[in-house]
């Protein structure tokens, strides 16, 4: 430990302690690569979008063909999904006649067709005996279909449950796997339950494949899982068991070593993998070509050679389906196009793939740039750091590009260039803390000439002296007392009374704001206008001024029974005083503001305007304190927020989510307020459906509870204005908001 000491502080005396900051800082980054911390990853998956967004993939053939359940066929005659298993069945064999190699569900059926004729007949009523004898007798739309898919070559689709939903039937027909290496079934995406299509249909497919794609932690579908584990069985993806059934192959190779899996492969193909089993899609943009209508196809309309020698997938596209995926060149893709772009890509050797040298590149990159910025930024003057830098970052950017172009091969940049940022901004950070030592000189040399306040400001930023303003994320508060002019006049004889009432009240809702960093923009009578994250910056601006609220309230109610207390004593007249209070958070102008004589340190934008009205409206809705959604979706955690309604108020074009707090963390987890909340949700969820009968007879439940007292003046509102809407009712393109008529 003293040879630790001693070396520590040689280095520091030869090299300077900044620069032995950021050797450990490097070392420090590079432990975070090695976890991949899910910012770094994120980083990463961006950049590679980024390329493909750039650089798509660029049809050379169009080997797959989409039949599509889309809207168009949803509004023929083969009606909603889903269809009869004849209709399917009809699908097959018409495919089939033209020319598809294999035909693939990008859906389940999962149980068997509820219009078989057995159905039927022990459904329908009134049918004589011979009817449904005969109904009875005929083969069931799931033989019919079973019988086309015998006759041709079918992929069924299958998906992976997160439970179980029924017992493996293991006597059904699975793909036929070799492992090369280690095992891989613990390297791969394990589903915990199966969904598999009636046995009947199992047995006369030609393949089975899972058509689960797991979106990443954004939501985005970057890499496809070609094997996975669901409900203990190995099943390939749908895409990959399709290669398998129009190669002939009987069996998947499945290629690992100790760190994961490597690749996937059929006769002929051989499909590099992440160590999870997942290809990266190589993304086309979106080939309208490539899809027929379904009711087309069973229509006999589509031409021949559209199908034949396809692999042809049938999918949905239709929005009531829900297979709606985004992706790096779309934000809408249906599910069933990725399947297709995946087999395009293996079959156009299109294929994406990160190399296994990549991350030892990336980290022999971040360290030879980290220690060359270490050894020599401090030499340099600003204008050389800032060309040197770009230099790197070009080169950097442009290895990575070259090899995502030429090869196909993702290699990640954002890694060394972030390494390599981190060291420099520390090391400027470090010369900042030296300026800033230099400047306590420069206060201690000039402090008794001049004031402190004075010597601040020079010493800091002398520009602040002039007229201008900065952007930035604020939270803004306007607070009014409510009746005031009542109060006035029980002291229009008492001006000086009235004086130092206002000066009473005032002070604790002052120093409430400033004990939680607010800042007094002014006062405007009884009124106050404060904000938060200016001058200094506030992390937790949301926050502390939503707790300056709620201790303004519990000050004035001190100051109630003080002056209740006062009143009684003096034999004079008591009226409490009560406080409203808006809050907003969002974009404004901060600043010195005013004329080229006089200007105050102010905010403007829009937000600022909102506060005022929000503030405004805590009477109509019976809550003190209402604040914007930014506000409340910043500290819905800590408080016990209350949603009140989605309105739109004079002046602004945008309708606004406002929320009231209730309380502070140990409110919102209390039974009563739970039930304020649940009994909120119901109303609310009523009238904005236009449930106008639902939403009185939930404000009825709600005036019998206990709570019915607090939520008085919101159902009250809510009352009159269903009233309204039960007569008048809103138009059709109506969304929910309510248009204020007041500021």
């Amino acid at each position: 430990m003293k040879r630790f000491k001693i070396l520590r502080r040689w280095f520091g005396r030869k090299f300077g302690y900044a620069r032995l900051i950021c050797l450990v800082l490097l070392i420090g980054i590079a432990a975070l690569r090695i976890e991949d911390f899910a910012p770094i990853e994120e980083l990463r998956v961006r950049t590679f979008d980024s390329f493909q967004r750039i650089d798509p993939r660029v049809k050379t053939a169009r080997p797959v063909v989409i039949v599509d359940i889309d809207e168009k066929s949803l509004a023929s005659k083969l009606g909603q999904w889903p269809w009869p298993r004849t209709r399917m069945a009809d699908l097959v064999t018409h495919l089939t006649a033209l020319g598809a190699k294999v035909i693939a569900f990008d859906v389940v059926f999962s149980e068997p067709d509820r219009l078989n004729p057995d159905v039927a007949a022990d459904t329908f009523r009134d049918l004589d005996e011979e009817t449904r004898a005969k109904l009875h007798a005929l083969p069931s739309n799931d033989q019919i279909f079973a019988d086309a898919m015998r006759r041709s070559r079918v992929v069924l689709g299958e998906s992976g449950l997160p439970e179980i939903v029924k017992q493996l039937d293991t006597k059904l027909p699975v793909t036929g796997l070799a492992m090369l290496g280690e095992d891989p079934q613990r390297f791969m995406f394990d589903f915990t339950g199966l969904l598999r299509n009636t046995p009947v249909l199992e047995v006369a497919a030609a393949g089975r494949g899972l058509f689960s794609i797991n979106p990443e932690r954004d939501g985005i579908v970057r890499r496809v899982p070609m094997i996975m584990e669901a409900q203990g069985t190995t099943m390939p993806s749908l895409s990959f068991e399709m290669l398998r059934v129009v190669t002939g192959t009987d069996t998947i190779f499945i290629k690992t070593d100790q760190a994961g899996i490597l690749s996937i492969g059929v006769k002929g193909f051989q499909v590099p993998t992440d160590r999870r089993g997942q290809l990266w899609v190589h993304f086309a943009r979106n080939d309208p070509s490539i899809y027929v209508s379904a009711i087309d196809v069973i229509d006999g309309v589509v031409p021949a050679e559209k199908i034949r020698g396809r692999l042809v997938l049938i999918g949905p596209s239709a929005a009531g389906l829900n297979d709606i995926k985004t992706t790096p060149v779309s934000r809408a893709m249906p599910g069933v196009e990725i399947h297709a772009q995946v087999l395009e890509a293996a079959l156009t050797n299109s294929l994406l793939a990160q190399p296994p040298y990549g991350p030892l590149m990336e980290f022999g990159a971040a360290l030879l740039l980290g220690i060359l910025v270490i050894a020599f930024a401090p030499r340099f003057g600003p204008t050389t750091l800032v060309v040197v830098g770009a230099l790197f970052a070009t080169v950097l950017v442009g290895t990575s590009w070259y090899f995502y172009t030429q090869h196909r091969l993702l290699v990640d940049f954002t890694y060394p260039l972030l390494s390599t940022t981190a060291i420099y901004l520390t090391l400027i950070f470090a010369a900042f803390v030296r300026e800033q030592a230099q400047r306590r000189q420069i206060r201690s040399a000039f402090g008794q000439y001049l004031s402190p306040a004075l010597v601040e400001q020079l010493a800091q930023s002398p520009e602040k002296l002039v007229l201008g303003g900065e952007e930035r994320e604020m939270t803004i508060m306007f607070s009014d007392v409510r009746g005031f002019t009542s109060i006035s006049e029980s002291y229009k004889h008492d001006p000086q009374g009235l004086t130092a009432l206002m000066n009473r009240f005032l002070t604790p809702l002052t120093n409430a704001i400033l004990a939680r960093k607010g800042t007094i923009d002014k006062y405007m009578g009884d009124a106050i206008m404060a904000f938060w994250n200016a001058p200094l910056d506030d992390k937790e601006h949301q926050l502390n001024a939503c707790e300056a609220a709620l201790d303004m309230l519990e000050r004035i109610d001190v100051l109630n029974k003080e002056r209740e207390a006062e009143a009684e004593h003096g034999g004079h007249i008591y009226i409490p005083i009560n406080v409203g209070v808006g809050l907003n958070t969002g974009t404004c102008v901060v600043g010195n503001m005013g004329s080229n004589l006089r200007f105050d340190y102010s905010v403007l934008g829009d937000s600022v305007n909102l506060a005022s009205r929000l503030e405004g409206q805590s009477k109509a809705y019976g809550f003190p304190i209402i604040v914007g959604s930014k506000t409340a979706l910043a500290v819905k955690d800590k408080f016990a927020i209350l949603e009140l309604d989605f309105i739109m108020v004079k002046g602004k074009k945008e309708p606004e989510v406002i929320y009231a707090i209730a309380g502070r963390e140990d409110t919102a987890q209390s039974g009563r307020f739970q039930r304020l909340r649940n009994l909120t949700i119901e109303m609310l969820a009523c009238y904005r459906n236009r449930d106008w009968e639902g939403a009185l007879a939930a404000i009825e439940r709600g005036r019998t509870t206990d709570e019915a007292n607090t939520l008085e003046s919101l159902y009250d509102l809510y009352e009159e204005r269903l009233h309204a809407y039960r007569e008048n009712p809103p138009p059709p393109d109506w969304n929910g908001a309510f248009a204020l008529l007041t500021k």
